[in-house]
């Protein structure tokens, strides 16, 4: 059962990470708010799930809300939290040559923050004598700002009296080593296990575990909303990425994004941007995605809060069934947040979430987080190894094709497309459909989403072919052909409630005319 934890299957998971030159469960602090009783069940839970060395879980009276005072923070968090590494000797301190108090070595590498304590770190207000100053320089806007995440605030508790405005440098960004083989005692990792119910946050720890067996295998989706170039130009790295190891990954490369109820099937990893609060295919209330899914929605205020499941992002996407996510608790601009080809690489080479996350984060004490397990690595058997599972079947061949004739590509589609015939695989077939729709070879993307269609054996995975053959229209402007095919398609799929989708298109290449004035309210 996904709910029940092995010993053997816990004790395999932890030995293989310390084996692996990662982040080591014996590396990690847990720290709950002793004032919320399920912070301290979910810190027993995780505790006992990762193996972690019960000198290393710690409770701190801190206050019962989600946004604090910076006094709060260092009174409540930051200066019991150095009192605590002081006295359990996990790290050693001395002062820099301008007189800074920073760690020289460091034991503890992460710090899990549990469900129950606080988010935010919200703004100081002025003082009497600054209203009157100038008006903020429009060219820095960031250096006067002092809100941020508890989370990122964290990852540099250990070095005192740095100043609260502004950002800091973060050291690991961009390390191509993980943080086990980098010299930067000073820095911690963090991640919060936290979510809108102490359930959500539990099945996110048991599923990162459990999904460590067997790893994370499915269909990739990407929304493409083409806001701006840099972070268009992300999105598209991690479809490189995926094609490089063989995840098939739906591409969205419309202004808009994904519609409403849009078919989402077998999701593991999604990657979109840039609505307010959840929409598309997470309406659906019958939409989850795979255990053990990363799923990310870039927006300004994607993790304003954690605890409504209908705003924002972060919250939505852990309660639909993701097991980790990253967002921003403030606005942070672009440049500042979680660079997403940079997390994504880094998971697909085996890394930690806490790790990748932190290395896609330019800064700290800023307004990022990274919510799930910190040792959990999702991609941890694209080698082909762990529990082989049916439902896995597929996309393991899929990607066993790409491991096999990485070089050979006409080899490896010839291979695919006699698996695709012999299972009956609409996966497989849909994955070839996927790969020559980004070689924008049409021909070829129309064949095989017609074979996909024929293969898969549900509705909603039928839809989702048909759709893709509209989107080819729609790209080629052919837009007389794609609403055609929109209208045939309601016709065809009838009651299905994800041909909400179409309609959300329809209304796009085929709005309905304005409604007729009532001449009776017209002014006079």
């Amino acid at each position: 059962m996904r709910n029940a934890l092995s010993l053997a299957a816990v004790i395999l998971a932890c030995s293989f990470l310390a084996k692996a030159g990662t982040l080591s469960n014996r590396e990690v602090l847990v720290l709950f708010n002793s004032a919320s009783p399920e912070s301290i069940r979910l810190a027993e839970v995780y505790q006992q799930a990762r193996a972690i060395p019960k000198n290393q879980i710690i409770g701190m009276n801190m206050p019962l809300k989600a946004d604090i005072t910076r006094a709060e923070y260092e009174d409540s968090i930051a200066k019991p939290l150095r009192k605590a590494f002081d006295e359990k000797g996990w790290w050693k301190r001395q002062r820099d040559s301008q007189g800074l108090l920073l760690p020289t070595e460091n034991r503890i590498r992460a710090i899990v923050l549990m469900r129950g304590v606080p988010l935010r770190i919200q703004p100081t207000p002025p003082k009497p004598e600054e209203v009157s100053k100038p008006p903020v320089d429009p060219a820095d806007p960031i250096a006067p700002r002092d809100e941020a995440s508890v989370d990122s605030e964290l990852a540099m508790f250990g070095v005192e009296s740095l100043p609260a405005k502004g950002v800091l440098k973060n050291a690991f960004y961009e390390s191509t080593k993980p943080l086990s083989e980098t010299n930067f005692p000073f820095f911690v990792l963090t991640a919060r296990i936290d979510s809108p119910t102490y359930a959500t946050s539990k099945r996110m720890i048991i599923d990162a575990v459990e999904t460590e067996n067997h790893g994370l295998w499915g269909r990739a989706y990407v929304d493409i909303a083409n806001k701006f170039p840099e972070g268009d130009l992300w999105l598209n790295k991690v479809i490189s990425q995926n094609s490089g190891v063989g995840i098939p990954t739906v591409t969205d490369r419309f202004n808009d994004t994904l519609p409403k109820k849009y078919p989402m099937t077998e999701a593991a990893i999604y990657y979109g941007w840039y609505d307010g609060n959840v929409s598309g295919p997470f309406l659906n209330t019958t939409f989850m995605f795979r255990p053990g899914a990363v799923a990310v929605h870039l927006h300004s205020f994607s993790a304003d809060q954690l605890t409504d499941p209908h705003k924002n992002w972060c919250a939505p996407l852990l309660v639909r069934g993701a097991a980790a996510t990253v967002g921003n608790v403030y606005e942070p601009y672009l440049h500042l947040t979680h660079h997403f080809d940079i997390m994504h690489d880094r998971l697909l080479k085996g890394w930690s979430f806490s790790e990748a996350a932190w290395a896609s984060m330019p800064v700290t004490s800023w307004q990022g987080v990274a919510l799930g397990d910190p040792l959990y690595r999702p991609f941890l058997h694209l080698d082909g190894t762990g529990d082989k599972r049916a439902e896995d079947r597929n996309f393991r061949a899929i990607r066993a094709a790409m491991r096999q004739w990485p070089e050979e590509a006409r080899e490896r589609r010839k291979k695919l497309a006699d698996a695709a015939a012999h299972l009956k695989s609409g996966d497989i077939a849909e994955s070839l459909a996927l790969e020559y729709m980004e070689l924008k070879d049409s021909k070829n993307a129309r064949l095989w989403l017609a074979k996909a269609k024929e293969f898969h054996t549900t509705k909603k995975d039928k839809l989702r072919q048909d759709i893709q053959l509209i989107a080819i229209e729609r790209t080629s402007k052919n837009n007389e052909a794609a609403i055609s095919g929109l209208r045939n398609a309601k016709m065809e799929y009838g009651n299905l409630p994800e041909i909400e989708a179409l309609s959300g298109w329809l209304d796009i290449l085929d709005p309905p005319p304005p409604p007729v004035a009532d001449p009776t309210k017209l002014p006079k």
